[in-house]
């Protein structure tokens, strides 16, 4: 594959992240789309990285993202859990009552 294909594939992934973001309302369908738009982000960090001729700091930096996304998915989740057990909900038009 091309680097123009694979930065295309990341340009769509970065794409639907953001449409969800801007489009959902649920915390959970929230949480995939951010999961979607930092796959488009590690893909084109790690094929400039290719292209730009030094594919070990492409890579390097994609891993660095993952890593920093495995802390925000595991901690996201946790407070999804904690706010459908308190308030019963996950649609964040539900969520702007501070105190039950």
């Amino acid at each position: 594959m091309t680097t123009t294909a694979v930065l295309a594939a990341a340009v769509g992934l970065i794409g639907i992240g953001l449409g969800g973001l801007l489009l959902s309302r649920h915390l959970l369908k929230l949480l995939i789309a951010v999961q979607i738009l930092t796959k488009g982000l590690i893909l084109a960090v790690a094929t400039a990285g290719y292209a730009g001729g030094a594919p070990a700091l492409g890579q390097s930096i994609a891993l660095a993202i993952l890593v920093a996304d495995a802390i925000i998915i595991a901690i996201g989740l946790a407070l999804i859990v904690q706010i459908q057990q308190r308030l019963g909900t996950l649609d964040i038009a539900d969520l702007t009552v501070l105190r039950r």
